[in-house]
């Protein structure tokens, strides 16, 4: 009998989930359109409220308590949930800013008015540099600060880079997400298995640029140490550095007060070695894991920690 039920439960699940997943698709889909409708500042900043009050009532809200806790044993309780407040703040933003991706640009000293990312001299030179010497190089960033924009802004640079991304389960979000990033990014190539692995290696070998976020939980991973706690890193940055010895750097896109951003990207990185001078996938992963571990202290409300980086 109980098997029976089952059964019963499992097929009208199997017969609902369509259903279920078109109703959600139109409803995600009329939402990033009725937000692009909006004031990007303004609706920033009502998302941000919004979810700095509604996430301490999640259940990912006691995930990250336990992951900060843990990360600064010497914060006080009430420093950790001003952390956490900052935390859902800054995820509120970027949710509500990710409908206005391809309006988001460089900052121009004739519309202070206007929200823009701030991008030094200094990484314009190094951009400039990676886009003409007509070599690969690989870019690696964390979701920290608005983690959509350091692919649009190197793409508004003219810096031809192709980027790995999640694609979301529901077709309908994904085609609505699609559009959106198609339309400031550069090439999109999904996670998916080798197929994935070899577009990017196509990539490189024509001498392109590759970025990717490297700073999840990869259960087939290689061990490394993230505030002194051992986690697993995907290596897959770091198996391409190796077969194209190219070089690696970090980028990441920091909230500012006002609405504002500024873009950072990271000098070429020194990976590390084996005895045989090839370049040491574990090694380098633990240099790029402790490369956003020191932009993680920096800006601690604006990284992460909801989801279960250490298990």
């Amino acid at each position: 009998m109980r098997n029976s039920v089952r059964r019963l439960a499992l097929g009208a699940r199997a017969r609902l989930e369509p259903a279920v997943d078109t109703v959600t698709s139109s409803v995600a889909v009329a939402l990033l359109k009725a937000i692009r409708r909006l004031d990007l500042s303004r609706v920033s900043a009502f998302g941000g409220r919004a979810l700095r009050k509604i996430g301490p009532w999640l259940p990912e809200h006691r995930t990250g308590r336990n992951n900060l806790a843990a990360a600064f044993p010497e914060k006080s309780p009430h420093e950790i949930e001003e952390i956490l407040a900052g935390v859902w703040e800054n995820l509120g933003r970027v949710g509500a800013e990710y409908a206005h991706l391809d309006r988001i640009a460089e900052e121009q000293p004739d519309r202070p008015h206007v929200p823009g990312v701030q991008i030094s001299a200094a990484v314009h030179e190094r951009i400039n540099k990676m886009r003409e010497d007509g070599k690969p190089a690989l870019l690696f960033a964390a979701h920290l600060g608005n983690w959509e924009l350091p692919a649009t802004m190197v793409a508004q640079n003219y810096l031809d880079t192709s980027v790995l991304y999640r694609q979301p389960n529901i077709a309908g979000i994904a085609r609505a997400i699609q559009e959106i990033r198609a339309g400031s990014m550069g090439e999109l190539i999904p996670a998916s298995g080798m197929n994935s692995v070899f577009r990017l290696a196509s990539v490189l070998e024509r001498g392109a640029h590759v970025g990717m976020l490297v700073d999840q939980h990869f259960s087939r991973g290689v061990d490394v140490m993230f505030f002194g706690r051992p986690c697993k890193a995907n290596p897959l940055i770091a198996r391409l550095a190796r077969r194209f010895e190219c070089p690696i750097h970090g980028t990441r896109v920091i909230s500012l007060p006002g609405h504002r951003f500024q873009l950072e990207l990271t000098n070429e990185l020194k990976p590390a070695r084996d005895a045989d001078g090839k370049i040491d996938v574990t090694g380098t992963m633990q240099i790029i894991t402790s490369v956003i571990e020191g932009w993680v202290r920096e800006y601690p409300d604006q990284w992460l920690w909801l989801h279960r980086r250490w298990r």
